[in-house]
């Protein structure tokens, strides 16, 4: 790969500056003469969560054999020789927090680039990279956008290429680690780790996740990849968490991929996967872990609002087979349909709707983790590419597009029923699932008069879509565009290339597009991220697209794909 000739110059001036032979932003243990081992920094360093004047600072220590605790002095400077130190204190890891530590590093200056590192006595990890957010006046900010990590899927490319770009912030919208074992009941592969024994990437613990234990011997897999150490150590994330990270398919009281007869209680599960979440990213902690949706604000910029869809407040999903089988078709339309239907829950609909009336900024910005894009599709369609008939599928399709371009006077009674069928969500753990819930948060946008954006993930496929109105309050406002969706592509994890595997990707993408009326544009199969770019007058996504995620860093950047919404428009 080519990289531009600045980036390629700082890289080497850090690695020269930390005198590293493999990595810019690295630096080795030192050792000699200890009796003891040192301890060791294997899973990296990380920041996040940045405000104005701290960052949260992470790291994982622990003693070879020993399960001592680690006595840690961290230190901040503004260069990454750490000449000039200008915040430093102790921390300890410990077993408690399975030798992970995180640190609140208060005092600094906004809009300042700053580096990182923990040391027990001469022994020193490695040299972390971080920054503030600004205030005020504020010219351009620049976001890396992740979602669906799936460690024995492939490789961490995407990390790899991301921490190469000129964004200033991750924001990871869940899915960093996935629940699933190595293998099956039956002894075949799980999810997404048909090749994982190949790529030498099988999930440890080998089990599905139940357990604390699980879930930090995972976490502390994902936390060893050197792509993804790679990314922490050059820019703080924020994140929020997803489904994967406890279970699939998650809501606030169970989950589909949870059996409380063979697995327990769920709500053990849920709160020993969310402890080890929070020991293990980089997170600020409050005192009820089980609250993550929290405000950054960007100057005058942007607000950056990151919520959790998952677990506080949804309600259980919606079934297709509910929804289409006449005996149990009309309770879950009237389930579905219902205004008292929760996906955020009362109490942090209320927290955001006080963060947008408050916030100043010129882009109110949702950092969330399902579609909040409607993706209608009529059921002719629908249940045609849920059969995985090409055929079928291309007959459905050109049906009901012809039947849409007739004007309705001239349409045959078929072309007639075609136009007037029931549309359903394609997705309905997404949004569209919970159509009151999205058209409630929609109206607060429109009634407070913000310029909306909304950040998802969670599909593995990209999208850009506008955000309208329904208009079930008011119809004169059916259509009325509030702001736009950018969805990022995953990581690893595969996409609707391999759920409708029967379908070439081309063709899913042309009955996408032609299909959804507020999709402008998608892609179906590949992975990648996206990079967001904020101006006062302009938003634009660039979606990054690369070659495979079936060898480590043997990749190119098949095609960036660009978007833009300008200010003012809503």
């Amino acid at each position: 790969m080519s990289h531009s000739s600045s980036r390629r110059d700082f890289v080497i001036k850090l690695a020269t500056l930390s005198a590293v032979g493999t990595s810019g932003l690295t630096l080795s243990a030192c050792g000699g003469g200890d009796d003891d081992a040192p301890p060791a920094f294997n899973h990296g360093v990380a920041s996040g969560d940045p405000l104005a004047d701290r960052v949260i600072l992470w790291t994982h220590a622990r003693y070879p054999d020993r399960s001592d605790a680690v006595a840690l002095t961290w230190e901040v400077a503004t260069d990454n020789a750490f000449t000039q130190i200008v915040r430093q204190g102790q921390a300890q890891a410990s077993a408690g927090t399975d030798f992970t530590v995180k640190v609140d590093a208060t005092g600094l200056s906004a809009n300042r680039e700053y580096f990182y590192r923990f040391r027990q006595g001469r022994h020193l990890s490695p040299i972390g990279r971080t920054r503030t957010l600004p205030t005020g006046n504020v010219s351009e900010v620049k976001l890396a956008v992740f979602s669906c990590a799936n460690y024995p899927a492939g490789f961490f490319n995407v990390y790899a290429e991301a921490a190469r770009s000129d964004a200033q912030f991750a924001v990871h919208l869940g899915d960093y680690i996935y629940e699933y074992g190595a293998t099956n009941a039956d002894g075949s592969p799980a999810y997404a780790s048909a090749n994982a024994a190949a790529l030498g990437r099988v999930s440890q613990p080998t089990q599905e996740l139940t357990l604390l234990s699980h879930y930090r011997q995972r976490h502390a897999q994902y936390k060893s990849d050197p792509d993804s150490k790679d990314l922490h150590a050059r820019m703080p994330m924020i994140a929020v968490w997803d489904d994967h990270e406890i279970a699939n398919d998650s809501y606030k009281d169970g989950a589909d991929n949870h059996d409380p007869v063979t697995e327990g209680s769920f709500a053990t599960r849920k709160q020993a996967a969310l402890q080890a979440y929070h020991e293990w990213m980089p997170i600020r902690t409050g005192t009820d872990p089980s609250i993550i949706y929290r405000s950054f604000n960007f100057g005058q910029l942007l607000s950056l609002h990151m919520l959790d869809t998952r677990l506080i407040g949804r309600d259980k999903q919606v079934s297709f087979g509910e929804l289409l089988n006449p005996a149990t078709a009309a309770t879950a339309q009237a389930t579905m349909a219902s205004p008292a239907r929760q996906l955020l829950g009362s109490t942090q609909l209320g927290w955001l709707q006080g963060q947008m009336q408050a916030s100043t900024a010129t882009w109110q910005v949702l950092g969330q983790q399902v579609l909040m894009g409607n993706m209608a599709f009529p059921v002719s369609v629908l249940s045609t590419l849920e059969g995985g008939d090409v055929s079928a599928a291309q007959a459905a399709v050109t049906a009901y597009l012809t039947a849409k371009a007739t004007p309705a006077n001239l349409r045959t009674p078929e072309q007639v029923g075609l136009m007037s069928q029931t549309k359903l969500g394609y997705n309905l753990d997404a949004w569209d699932g919970y159509p009151a819930a999205r058209e409630t948060l929609l109206m607060m946008a429109y009634g407070l008069n913000k310029q909306l954006i909304t950040l998802a993930g969670d599909t593995h496929n990209a999208w850009f879509s506008d955000l309208r109105l329904a208009g079930y309050a008011n119809s004169a406002l059916a259509g009325t565009q509030v702001g736009v969706e950018f969805a990022t592509a995953s990581v690893s994890s595969p996409g609707l290339e391999d759920y409708l595997s029967a379908i070439p990707p081309a063709q899913v993408k042309y009955i996408f597009e032609n299909v959804v009326d507020d999709l402008n544009w998608m892609d179906p199969s590949r992975r990648g991220f996206l990079k967001m770019t904020f101006t006062p007058t302009t938003v634009t996504g660039d979606w990054v697209f690369i070659s495979t995620i079936s060898a480590r860093g043997n990749y190119t950047i098949l095609e960036t794909v660009q978007r833009s919404y300008p200010a003012a428009q809503v």
